[in-house]
């Protein structure tokens, strides 16, 4: 019997015409998959990759991509000309902005003996690659055999992100690089670095060196959860930072797989870190900080900024280290959960919000966004927050990022702003996976992966009002308090990240939960493996109705 289903896999392998569009096992579901009739590409060893020659570094990848995955390596020629005449068995990596119409599109053509792939830019012709290594077996081959397709992809939308908090726990840099690598393969195009908050202070600043010989560093870790009566801490040092160098080389890293990386420096509020290197930039200058060393700090402890001339020039210096360092137009600058119990209860804020006209708090919050936002701006960059920075009158140039429910998204869209959603149901891979007592410790809430997967971003307020177009796309967000390690990290991402890439790249009309888990365990699965990761393996027992 076995013998005949090997059998029986080699004839519809070989055999182009009787392929469907869910025999193949792509995630995320590609817009337009067609079987051509002919026979499979052979690949191997003596076939070459011909490349267009801005593309070098996407080359090289490429090559390195398939002999990790298959063993095989091949050779790499740039495109000269008219590559028309190019020997059956090779892969050409074409641009082509005419036959190409879309920013991030691809199309995948394995027909007449070649494999060719078609993009205009380097986003896509990275999700063409990612593509065609789910259409490769995985593991040592002496040859492979490209089925003979056409698929023409692109996305749904033009924003699709995941977080990673190296805050609260900080990860090696081998591993940023390593969840950049996730990234590129489920097509994802942005990777939002929160790199400062209460915890911790985690980029090497020159222009106020305390930062991080003092902020980057707690005295001690939280001991389970921080509701937990009485608390424990571990009373181990704990903490790091990435030095400048270390950021170019992973901005470097993401450059060549098409990944934009928006670097956050979370403020007015989540500052408790800054203010331990730096008390003068409090609401009580005369008190000795600490790093924080628990979670949940709202309107727990003093974490905020206070608004003085000294706090304004800071901002600017940092805002201007972060420009020069990295490269992306849009630069988060938090904005959330900012309490404002310490802002009442200081005189020096009372008076300065007196002084400047601001009628309450709310107002000297949308100050602070303003005034940093304005630094961005001289420097030809763009602010982005989290969606509490739209609760006043701020100019809508900011773009909003949505933790919230549909209710927030719905306001700052009615605004006028462009908006991500990132909402913390199902968006937050810090909530639990399944309602076992005996899963691995999270924050709280539960977000199962088909909860993950059946979310559409766009809610349907807005496209009864027509702001449909106001909502750019989504991100995952990963807070690690309880991620304590790169494993456990893995543990609580998949295989949500993979629910997330489809839900931003397909179309609704296309989605499929069953066929998605179908697919999920035939080829994803094992992607999992061969990276050696984690990942949360009862996922089909847990749903929305559970």
């Amino acid at each position: 019997m076995k013998r005949i289903c090997i059998i029986l896999s080699f004839f519809l392998l070989t055999s182009g015409s009787t392929f469907s569009q869910e025999q193949f096992s792509i995630i995320p579901k590609p817009v337009s998959l067609k079987p051509v009739k002919g026979k499979p590409v052979t690949i191997s060893a003596a076939s070459t990759v011909y490349y267009e020659p801005s593309w070098k570094d996407q080359a090289n990848y490429f090559r390195d991509q398939v002999k990790f995955q298959t063993g095989l390596e091949l050779a790499l020629i740039p495109l000269n000309g008219d590559q028309s005449k190019a020997p059956k068995h090779a892969i050409l990596l074409r641009k082509d902005s005419s036959k190409i119409n879309r920013p991030e599109m691809y199309i995948l053509d394995a027909g007449h003996q070649q494999v060719e792939l078609t993009a205009r830019d380097i986003r896509g012709i990275i999700n063409g690659m990612q593509s065609f290594f789910q259409l490769l077996p995985i593991g040592p081959q002496k040859e492979l055999r490209v089925p003979a397709v056409v698929i023409e992809d692109y996305p749904r939308f033009a924003y699709r992100g995941m977080h990673l908090d190296v805050v609260r726990h900080i990860f090696p840099l081998d591993y940023v690089k390593k969840y950049i690598d996730y990234l590129t393969f489920h097509k994802f195009n942005t990777f939002h670095w929160h790199l400062t908050d209460d915890q911790g202070w985690r980029m090497e600043v020159l222009s106020y060196p305390r930062l991080n010989s003092i902020g980057s560093w707690r005295d001690s870790t939280l001991i389970g959860h921080f509701k937990d009566s009485p608390a424990r801490y571990d009373g181990k040092r704990y903490g790091g930072y990435y030095t400048r160098a270390e950021i170019k080389d992973v901005l470097a890293y993401a450059a060549v797989r098409g990944i934009n990386v928006i670097p956050e420096i979370d403020i007015p509020g989540h500052s408790r870190a800054t203010i331990a290197a730096y008390p003068e930039l409090s609401t009580k200058p005369d008190t000795t900080w600490n790093v924080a060393t628990t979670w949940g700090m709202y309107n727990r402890q003093n974490n905020v900024l206070a608004p003085k001339e000294q706090t304004f020039t800071f901002l600017k210096a940092i805002f201007t280290e972060l420009a020069e360092l990295f490269p992306s137009t849009y630069i988060h600058i938090g904005g959330d959960e900012c309490s404002k119990l310490w802002w009442k209860a200081d005189t020096a804020t009372q008076r300065f919000m007196k002084e400047k006209g601001l009628a309450n708090e709310v107002a000297l919050q949308t100050y602070f966004i303003e005034q940093v936002a304005g630094y961005l701006k001289q420097l030809n960059r763009r602010a982005v927050g989290w969606h509490e920075i739209a609760e006043g009158d701020l100019d809508t140039s900011t773009l909003i990022m949505n933790w919230g429910d549909e209710k927030q998204a719905v306001m700052a869209a009615r605004k006028g702003f462009d908006i991500i959603m990132t909402p913390g149901k199902p968006y937050y891979f810090d909530h639990y996976q399944s309602k076992d007592p005996k899963d691995s410790l999270a924050i709280h809430g539960y977000n199962p992966l088909e909860a993950v997967y059946q979310y559409d971003p766009i809610p349907a307020t807005l496209k009864k009002e027509k702001l449909a177009h106001k909502v750019i796309g989504g991100q995952a967000n990963v807070w690690t308090e309880y991620m304590e390690n790169q494993y456990k990290v893995d543990y609580m991402v998949f295989p949500r990240m993979s629910a997330v890439s489809e839900s931003l790249w397909t179309s609704l009309e296309q989605k499929n939960y069953k066929d998605f888990l179908q697919r999920l365990e035939k080829s994803i699965i094992p992607k999992y493996q061969s990276w050696n990761s984690s990942w949360f393996r009862n996922y089909k027992q847990w749903g929305m109705d559970k």
